[in-house]
Formats: structure tokens, sequence, C-alpha cells
């Protein structure tokens, strides 16, 4: 990494001797942004040489190093928009995009629910051609992702019907989440989220199948298989099955329940943090987003998978796990700043009974499995050897062997002091 120092260095000679070549604009804004965007290239020059390396090596660490700088700049981005005003944070975002700082009016999905329209003749299915927008490839692309990241068939369909109900729960807070039930139901739940996990569990079983085993490019003679090398290097190094067991230990089930809430609330940041922000859903800024998500969402999994599965080895966890759930807190932080008062909308009064039942049928399945389950099954067997080593000595002194029964009931009494 010492060339790369080298690399930094001239770099960030180059930048001071075009700043001093060139006439210094007398723009206060302007200047502004040019030196914070000219301080994060060269903070970002400075990790992917030397921040540590995380999990992944493919398609190279330098690449995943470059990601983990980019939650760096993004957590202190959020934190800078945490500590304003909610005016003169709405008003910096203009910044960014002169376009933004307006409010705008959030698309109602809901209304009109019928599938087939009578009252319209000249298209009867205009409710679902209404519904077909450029978020059904996006819920269809996000969901394969995130099935590549989680590499468990329940847990994203937990989670995307989890996301369902969220919906319908708070759909009086935020327009945007109200949505006829054919929408959440067959278009989302079934066809773009189940598709794309589907699609999704397909390719992880087939880069399970896959034999890895490199090869240099120079050592490949022909040019086919240079370029089959090429398109490989952008696969897994090597593969890791994910099993989470969730009902395994306490520790693997608390743990299971904390990825899917991370993962919901990770999801309504989406929605709240452009409804504060005033930043339209087709902006760049939350495509944006979503792909920082993608990437720093599949190396926060492997980092998390490897502390639960091999706590000895991994006795810390990991430094993008870390960010990944700071930006989380730190942008529900932004949303709860910005619009306390649609958080604070209370809930119908059924929605609210069915989480108080919800929560209460988790916590109940939880007490039973991690705790009433084991002390009954301890007490069973228990009961069984006292069962046995009363057999056993009535068989004896049946036998007139009472010396060995004084022995066998002495080594059970050592036994049971050893487990105890």
């Amino acid at each position: 990494r010492a060339h790369t120092l080298t690399v930094l260095f001239i770099l960030t000679c180059a930048l001071g001797y075009v700043t001093l070549l060139e006439e210094t604009p007398q723009d206060t804004a302007y200047n502004t942004k040019r030196g914070i965007v000219a301080s994060i290239l060269v903070f970002l020059c400075f990790g992917v040489t030397q921040a540590k390396d995380g999990p992944f090596s493919r398609p190279h660490p330098a690449y995943w190093r470059f990601w983990l700088c980019v939650s760096v700049v993004y957590e202190l981005f959020l934190i800078f928009i945490l500590f304003q005003t909610v005016q003169d944070g709405r008003q910096f975002m203009k910044y960014i995009d002169p376009h933004l700082g307006v409010p705008l009016p959030e698309r109602d999905y809901g209304g009109n629910c019928l599938v087939y329209d009578p009252g319209n003749e000249t298209d009867p299915f205009h409710n679902i051609w209404d519904k077909l927008d450029g978020f059904v490839p996006a819920h269809f692309f996000g969901w394969y992702l995130k099935t590549l990241m989680i590499r468990d068939w329940w847990m994203c369909m937990i989670i995307s019907v989890m996301f369902e109900f969220l919906e319908y729960s708070l759909e009086h807070q935020l327009p945007n989440f109200s949505e006829c039930w054919w929408d959440h139901w067959i278009m989302d739940v079934i066809l773009c989220n189940g598709l794309g996990i589907y699609c999704g569990m397909k390719t992880l079983s087939w880069l399970s199948l896959k034999t890895y085993k490199w090869q240099g490019l120079w050592n490949i003679p022909t040019y086919k298989g240079k370029m089959k090398r090429i398109v490989f290097q952008f696969t897994p190094y090597s593969w890791v099955k994910f099993e989470w067991k969730p009902a395994s230990s306490l520790r693997r089930w608390l743990a299971v329940c904390g990825i899917i809430f991370v993962f919901l609330l990770a999801e309504l940041n989406t929605f709240y943090l452009k409804f504060v922000l005033w930043m339209p859903p087709e902006h760049y800024l939350v495509l944006l987003r979503l792909v920082f998500f993608v990437n720093v969402g599949g190396v926060a999994m492997r980092e998390i998978y490897d502390f639960m599965d091999d706590p000895k080895f991994h006795k810390k966890l990991g430094q993008q796990a870390w960010l990944v759930a700071a930006i989380t807190a730190t942008e529900f932080l932004i949303v709860v700043k910005y619009d306390p008062y649609t958080l604070t909308l209370s809930l119908p009064f059924y929605i609210t009974q069915c989480w108080i039942l919800g929560i209460i049928l988790v916590l109940t399945w939880t007490a039973w499995r991690f705790f009433i389950r084991d002390i009954t099954l301890r007490y069973k067997e228990i009961r069984r050897q006292k069962q046995e080593h009363k057999h056993e000595k009535d068989k004896c002194l049946s036998n007139g062997d009472g010396h060995s029964a004084m022995l066998e009931e002495q080594n059970g009494n050592k036994l049971r002091e050893r487990k105890l």
C-alpha cells in the first residue's frame, strides 16, 4: 500500500496545484461545494488504500473498502442534517439539487381498487395499468438482491409480508402506503417480491454448486477462458451457506429478530425520509441510497453471520455492520426530529389490537421455546433417570446383591453431582 499512499500524495498535490493556478470564483456557495467534494475525494482515496479489509475479496477488496468509506461519509452527512433546523435542512438539499427544497404532493396508490372497471369502456383494466410503473421492476430487483444478501427463503418472506402489514398499519400517516388489496398481496408479495426471492434462491443454489477453483488470468491459454475468468471475477471467491437456525438458541433467535427489525426500519426510512426532506420518489438520490444499501448490506449480513456462527474466531461484530446500524438509527432520528407530528398520529384501534396480539404471541412462543420447554425437558430427564435408578436398585435387592446396589447408588450420585 506504499504505492497507493504515493498516489494519494500526488492527488492532493494536483488538487492544490489546480487551485493555485485557476482564479478562484467569487461565489461562496460554489467554492464551498467544490471544497467539500475535494475533501471527500481525498478521504475516499485514503480509505480505499488504508481501511481494513472486509469479508469479501471479489471483485477486489478495494471495492468494498470504498463502500465502507462511503458509509462513513453518508453517516457524517446524516449527522449534519440532524443538527439543522427543519427549514434549513430542507433548504440545504437545494445545494445538492436546485429542484429540491419544494414540498411535493404524495401520490395515492389507493382510490378505485376495481380490477375490472365497467364504467370505463375504453380501458376497463386501467387500474392495473396505472399501478405498473417503474417501481414494479424496482421491487423485483430489490428483493432479488436482498435474497442474495440474506440467503434464506423464510427470512425474506417474513420481511416481505411484515412490510405489507406495516403499510396497512401506517397508511394513515403516509398516503404513499395506501394501496389496493391486490396491489399489496398479488402484485407486491406474490409477483414482484415472490418472483425476486425465487430467482435469488435459484442464483444462490447455482453459486453453492459452483466449483471454486481459481487460476491466474495469464495461466489460461485460450481467449475464451480468459474472458470467462474475467466474468467470474465478479462472483464470490468461495461460498458460505447461511444457516441462521433461529430456534436453536435464544441468542440466535434475538439476533434474527434484530436483523428483521433493522431491515423493516431501513425500508420505512426510505419512505419517511423522502417525505420529510421533500424528495420525489423518482429522484436520483433515492436510487443512490438504495444502491448504497445493496452494497453495504451484503457485507453487513456476512459480518453478522460470521459473528453469530463462529464467535470464537470473530470476537467482534464487523465494522460495516455497526455502520449500517448507526446509519439506520440516524435516519430514523432525522424523521423523528423533522416531522414528529406525523409519527405521533395514533394508530387505529383495530391496528393497535392486532400488533399487541402479535407481540404477545411472539413473546409467548419465545418464553415457551427457550425457558418453559427447557425446564420441562430437564424435569422429565431427571424423572426418567430416577425411575431407571430405582428400577435397577430394586432388581439388585431382589437378587440379594445389596452391596452392588449400594455401589450403583453411590456411582449414580457422583454422576449427578458432576452433571450439576
